[in-house]
């Protein structure tokens, strides 16, 4: 895992989106194309908006969405449906993007997902960390097991709480109970991962995800496994880690 902690959440997001922007360039120069993974949430605002400004050629980019609230219409403001189209696809040129619609029908909406990501490789995928160390909304004690590229989940009360801090809802009661969320493994096949992580709320998240040892209960951890990690932190995410 290789950790780069910035003094402000701007430069996170600037370092981030810099990187990210590069290993898509990459993959389009090799492949001929790119396919992605982008996650909402607080954490992404100063890398998404650095990233939508990045010299690449989007038409040749394919984006899939890491998670979304079940029962969840596209006009509520907590949609991370409407947040992507308004941070992220209305201000390129994406070749495609693949949303969650988990308003409906959410099994049949997995089926979908799945034959849609199928056998295609993620060059990279930006995500985040929960405060209680979830990847996308695998909160713990995380499913490490399941080959199912997106599953229906139970949010806890911690995750939950999370969101409305954030802003999302008014009240606890407000935030849905279950989502759709890529699994562990499916975010785990990426080949590069750009995981942002600012603010002091995530320090001790931040800190069971580098230092503690790998295991469901601090869902973030596994990514102690994969080999092109990058993780980034400003300094009151990174303050409760072990110096040098």
């Amino acid at each position: 895992m290789n950790i780069t902690v910035s003094r402000t959440k701007m430069e996170l997001g600037q370092l981030a989106a810099q990187k990210g922007a590069k290993l898509i360039q990459e993959s389009i120069q090799k492949n001929g194309e790119a396919n992605i993974i982008v996650a909402t949430g607080a954490s992404q605002f100063e890398m998404l908006e650095e990233l939508v400004e990045k010299d690449i050629d989007w038409s040749k980019v394919s984006g899939f969405h890491l998670d979304e609230y079940i029962g969840m219409p596209l006009t509520h403001p907590a949609s991370f449906r409407k947040y992507l189209k308004e941070r992220f696809v209305d201000k390129i040129n994406l070749k495609e993007f693949n949303y969650i619609n988990a308003e409906f029908d959410p099994e049949k909406e997995c089926k979908r997902l799945k034959s849609s990501i199928g056998q295609l490789a993620i060059d990279v995928a930006f995500i985040g960390v929960g405060e209680n160390g979830h990847l996308a909304f695998n909160d713990p004690p995380a499913d490490f097991a399941t080959e199912e590229p997106y599953i229906i989940v139970d949010l806890d009360k911690a995750c939950r709480a999370q969101q409305m801090g954030e802003g999302w809802f008014k009240t606890l009661d407000e935030v849905p109970q279950q989502a759709i969320s890529m699994s562990v493994q499916q975010i785990l096949k990426s080949k590069s991962i750009i995981c942002s992580v600012p603010d002091l709320r995530k320090a001790n998240a931040i800190k069971g995800a580098v230092e503690g040892r790998v295991t469901p209960l601090v869902p973030s951890s596994i990514l102690q496994d994969h080999q092109a990690t990058w993780l980034y932190l400003d300094e009151d995410s990174a303050s409760l880690l072990q110096k040098g």
